[in-house]
């Protein structure tokens, strides 16, 4: 039998590139997936603040209703408290994240940023394919409150970015108090505050 010139290293050579490809693909795909799981763990974490925040909104617009209720003030005077407490708060890092109000028909009350919006019906309004107030609306008004996917500019920039946010009914003032955050800001499993 006769051997040809270098054959003894085809197979070691071929088998050691092929252990080197699925090494090399089970490493890119970990990391793919570490990655994926991450983004979905901090978009998980940061639906939780954002919902989190909506609550503790609700309950001080509450203790407000409640002080109304017991006749400290006019159910009209407690709305316009309410009002201004969510046009002046903020939260995180950089006090960025902000509070909007719209009534069950889709009038806005309070949207940071754009006080000539306030008084005007947005039931209507159509952004990225999205009738996106119609959706918070709705997804407010489920027991709990709920999420919604949708599209918006941020303050002073005209340019339409995903975003996601939280809503939940107050019954007492007719209001869908709602917060959010653009889906740009989470990235590479961090949320980063602009």
């Amino acid at each position: 039998m006769k051997k040809t010139k270098g054959s003894g290293f085809s197979l070691p050579i071929l088998m050691a590139l092929l252990a080197i490809l699925i090494i090399g693909g089970t490493l890119v795909f970990v990391t793919e997936r570490t990655r994926t799981e991450k983004a979905q763990m901090v978009r998980a974490n940061y639906d939780l603040l954002v919902k989190s925040e909506v609550e503790t909104v609700v309950s001080m617009l509450q203790k407000i209703y409640d002080k109304s209720v017991k006749g400290d003030y006019t159910l009209a005077y407690a709305k316009k408290l309410g009002a201004d407490l969510l046009r002046d708060l903020r939260y995180g890092e950089k006090q960025d994240g902000y509070f909007w109000a719209d009534t069950s028909n889709g009038t806005n009350v309070v949207l940071y940023g754009n006080k000539d919006v306030e008084g005007k019906n947005r039931w209507d309004s159509y952004v990225g394919g999205v009738y996106h107030v119609r959706d918070i609306v709705t997804n407010g008004k489920k027991p709990g409150g709920g999420f919604t996917d949708y599209y918006f500019s941020r303050k002073d920039d005209n340019q339409i970015l995903a975003k996601r946010g939280y809503s939940l009914y107050f019954q007492p003032f007719d209001w869908i108090v709602g917060t959010g955050y653009y889906l740009d800001d989470v990235k590479n499993g961090a949320i980063i505050w602009k």
